[in-house]
């Protein structure tokens, strides 16, 4: 019996019985499809990697359906402009899901609206990310095509081989959830005014697909319960001053949805204007979702499957033996780990490599053109190009340093057979993993920690704690290759005043948060030191930041959209004070003196943290005699992420 009963029970979508209650979201874009518009045989294996896994239904990544209105290419391909070559490569992955006992439903887009700059929306309305720009108003011409297209793309997915499809999508503000919001549907025709009116166009796509496909081809929809939204580009981040959906208006909507003959609700919150709702980073608690799915659930008979931040087993567990929600639906963490059912439900779950919820490799690389993948798991969505190549010349590797970009440099060479012998300094593996996963919001890296030391006590790699080894050992070593991933250290200035005790470093406050008085400054305001700011004032400290720069959050590499705006506004909340343009000049007698525009500023407090970066420690590849090849990776190469540390252990651990 598995040690989650309710997870490995199964349930009913219309006809379709799934053997369990995982189900992957609905992730990818263009870079799934050939010119053609059929799937690439790369995607169908990112797909198949996760049925084999053991989702029970996947959903695809949103399909365009409009070849006549707005023929957007942002979604990579609209299902009925080729319906020959679409149906050929999307029967194949039907039918290999299938002997995995998976499912799969294709999900069907109408529009992405004032999302994109460009696109039709239901009314004109501001195009995300700006106030001037202006998205066009769809008339009820254009609606009817649109809604005709729809349908007709469902029945091209019907004869593809997929057991159901998805409506996209009342939520993420995408144009169904612009129908349906007073605030972006101005319109005074029937598609307008009133709930029933604006949410009568999802009443017409549904009724058409059951009329063309049958009533027994299951139909379910994208729906975000609540918005979060007070303005254009502005969240909320405790709820109130709700400008765009309530949570009472959202259940009134899942009645209306389920009277119109939709078969389940995957539900979710939030819009683009707070995407920190929708695509939840790791300031936002795991589970913070289940009430909202519940209320929906207490409202209709049809299954909710339920989003955002599901990755706590034993709440996911509880949610469905209590009647919360019907299932759970995965996204990131089915990018991090395509086996996660399978280990969950087999009583293994410390072997699931777990998400960290950072959206660098996934929503970051979809936001800048990149290939979206996963900042832990760098083969996600390129299962084939990036799969291990077992050792064909078996090689001794002398592996530098132990943290990220070491462990899985020495996981990659065991697994493909090399001789691996890994060496720390320290008496622990993780590097930087260790100091950055104390912070209370950080519990996934430190999850990432604990998952690299099991597999590397799995695999023939000779792990050395507590050896610090020169340059001269190294040459005596008689290896092949030598990898340094020795890491880096703290920026420190040299400034008046920086040997008073008061001055820390970041990762001594991380490593000994009690040595940290009631009033911090902390100087620096990239992302290290706004999420230490934040951990300070969630620990009621009185905290203020000094950025030399003009904004906070300004330095280093982009960051994700939500990421950065949840941690301005929890900032906000917790009263952070931030002084830019400004730059400590020394310190004196238990205060820092900053140069600011307006001059000299005294601030006193109990403690100053140092958190202005870290560069490369110094790099001992010149003085290794020759013979062995040798890789630099990691901090040791370039300070950066953790996904350019994983990234990069993957590359060279896989080609040596």
């Amino acid at each position: 019996m598995s040690a989650f009963p309710a997870l490995a029970s199964p349930f009913k979508i219309g006809s379709v019985t799934l053997k369990n209650r995982f189900c992957m979201a609905p992730m990818g874009g263009l870079t799934h499809y050939l010119p053609d518009g059929s799937f690439k045989p790369e995607a169908i294996e990112y797909y198949i990697a996760r049925a084999k896994g053991g989702f029970a239904l996947i959903f695809t990544g949103a399909m365009g359906t409009d070849a006549k209105v707005d023929p957007y290419d942002a979604l990579g391909t609209i299902v009925g402009k080729n319906p020959g070559a679409f149906k050929t490569a999307a029967m194949e992955m039907n039918g290999r899901a299938e002997s995995y006992g998976c499912h799969m439903f294709g999900q069907i887009s109408m529009g992405l609206g004032r999302n994109y700059a460009g696109l039709y929306s239901v009314s004109k309305n501001p195009v995300w990310g700006t106030t001037d720009v202006m998205s066009p108003e769809l008339t009820k011409e254009q609606i009817k095509q649109k809604v005709e297209q729809m349908v007709e793309a469902a029945k091209i997915v019907q004869e593809s081989g997929f057991s159901g499809c998805e409506v996209h999508a009342i939520h993420w503000g995408y144009l169904l959830d612009q129908f349906a919001m007073s605030l972006t549907n101005h319109r005074e025709d029937e598609y307008g005014g009133s709930l029933e009116n604006r949410m009568r166009v999802c009443k017409e796509i549904v009724e058409g697909i059951k009329q063309t496909c049958g009533d027994k081809f299951p139909v379910s929809i994208r729906f975000g319960l609540k918005t979060f939204i007070k303005n254009w580009n502005e969240a909320s981040l405790d709820g109130s001053e709700e400008a765009g959906r309530t949570i009472e208006e959202g259940v009134k909507i899942a009645k209306l949805l389920e009277g119109y003959g939709y078969d389940a609700l995957s539900t979710d919150v939030g819009t683009y204007d707070s995407f920190y709702y929708a695509c939840p980073p790791m300031y936002m608690p795991k589970g913070f979702f289940n009430s909202f799915a519940a209320q929906a659930k207490e409202a209709v008979s049809i299954p909710i499957l339920a989003a955002g931040r599901m990755n706590d087993w034993e709440l996911d567990e509880k949610g469905i033996e209590e009647g919360m929600f019907d299932a759970i639906v995965l996204a990131r963490p089915a990018l991090a780990d395509p086996d996660l059912p399978n280990k969950i439900l087999s009583g293994h779950p410390e072997e699931v490599r777990p998400c960290l919820a950072c959206n660098q490799g996934c929503l970051l690389h979809l936001f800048t053109g990149e290939q979206p993948s996963c900042a832990v798991n760098p083969t996600a969505q390129r299962e084939v190009r990036w799969a291990l190549k077992p050792a064909v010349d078996k090689k001794k590797v002398v592996i530098v340093g132990g943290g990220a970009a070491g462990m899985e440099a020495a996981r990659v060479l065991g697994l493909r057979g090399h001789e691996v012998d890994l060496y720390e300094k320290s008496g622990e593996l993780g590097g930087m993993l260790i100091p950055s996963g104390n912070h209370d919001f950080k519990q996934e890296v430190h999850l990432l920690n604990d998952w690299y030391r099991l597999q590397l006590d799995k695999l023939p790699v000779n792990v050395h704690l507590n050896t610090e080894v020169t340059p001269e050992e190294i040459n005596n070593m008689d290896a092949d290759v030598v990898i340094l991933a020795v890491g880096s250290s703290p920026v420190r200035f040299d400034l008046p005043g920086m040997d008073d005790p008061m001055v820390k470093d970041a990762l001594e406050v991380l490593a000994n948060p009690d040595e940290v008085g009631d009033s911090v400054i902390v100087l620096g305001g990239g992302l290290t030191g706004c999420e230490l700011a934040l951990d300070f004032a969630q620990h009621g400290k009185d905290v203020t930041i000094v950025e030399a720069l003009l904004d906070i959050l300004s330095s280093g590499g982009p960051q994700p959209v939500p990421n950065v705006q949840m941690l301005r506004d929890l900032l906000a909340k917790h009263e952070v004070k931030i002084l830019t343009d400004a730059r400590l000049a020394k310190v004196e007698d238990g205060k820092a003196v900053v140069k600011t525009a307006d001059g000299e500023k005294d601030i006193a407090a109990d403690t100053l943290v140092v958190a202005v970066g870290f560069r490369p420690v110094k790099s001992m590849r010149d003085e290794i005699a020759e013979g062995p090849v040798i890789f630099e990776i990691g901090d040791a190469q370039e300070v950066a992420t953790i996904l350019h540390a994983i990234w990069q252990g993957y590359e060279v651990g896989n080609n040596i």
